[in-house]
């Protein structure tokens, strides 16, 4: 059964959650439900990505079920004196199809820059895999009208200097800083239109997608999913349950 083409990208970071025994048992519960149901795998494009330490299990349990797991993090270098890192060829020798980039919790905790977000995705490129570039805007940028142009700066430095064809390769979630995590507001569709409208008529055509993240749960994603200028949705805890990641895999379905 092919993918529909256009299909929306539905997927979780499972952040610093989840054992290895979690990690696999969930991973063999969505295999089991997509084999079962394999309209959603026609018509959805669902990705997770677990932990570094369940990454090979939680790939292995989903090889041949069509969900692409990926890697919360990745070096830009491909081997060296970096303790505490891993490369790309390493998440990608473990599993790995995709590397998340940027999230505003990488930039606040870890010093994530826009220009080390470019190595990172240049080299997740170099690779063969998947960039997720990650951004968004905090409180007070929003509330002085600046949301539209910040996210346009951290997109245009992560990805400056690629070819077309390299960027055609990337995909760009969208998360409001101050949507996201335990004590995040849900954005509303109106707060969200202009600053996809300006991905859109930047980015739109040249990336492979433009997702929204923040606070997105099975009461909203349905109306976010149905935004012209969304592409697909980058989920959090409302995904950490099997049940609740595939009621959205669901309503993203239709």
């Amino acid at each position: 059964m092919e993918r529909i083409d256009g299909a929306p990208w539905v997927g979780t970071s499972w952040k610093m959650t989840k054992t290895l025994a979690e990690g696999g048992e969930f991973a063999r519960g969505l295999a089991e439900a997509l084999a079962a149901e394999p309209r959603l795998r026609e018509r959805v494009r669902p990705f997770v990505i677990p932990p570094h330490t369940a990454l090979a299990a939680v790939a292995a349990e989903l090889e041949g079920s069509g969900v692409v797991v990926g890697a919360q993090n990745a070096h830009w270098e491909d081997a060296g004196a970096w303790t505490g890192e891993v490369s790309v060829p390493q998440v990608a020798d473990a599993g790995a199809a995709l590397v998340e980039i940027g999230h505003s919790e990488r930039r606040e905790h870890f010093n994530e820059t826009v220009e080390t977000t470019a190595a990172k995705v240049a080299a997740t490129l170099r690779h063969g895999l998947t960039p997720l570039l990650c951004v968004g805007e905090p409180a007070e940028v929003r509330d002085a009208g600046g949301s539209a142009e910040h996210i346009l700066a951290q997109v245009r430095g992560g990805l400056d200097g690629l070819s077309e064809e390299e960027l055609g390769r990337v995909l760009v979630a969208y998360e409001p800083i101050w949507a996201i995590g335990e004590n995040g507001r849900p954005a509303t569709v109106p707060e969200l239109e202009a600053p996809f409208a300006a991905l859109q008529g930047e980015f739109g055509s040249r990336t492979a997608a433009i997702l929204y993240g923040g606070s997105v749960h099975q009461d909203n994603a349905a109306e976010l999913l149905a935004m012209d200028d969304v592409d697909g949705l980058f989920v959090g805890r409302a995904a950490w349950r099997l049940e609740g990641y595939l009621e959205l895999l669901r309503l993203a379905a239709g």
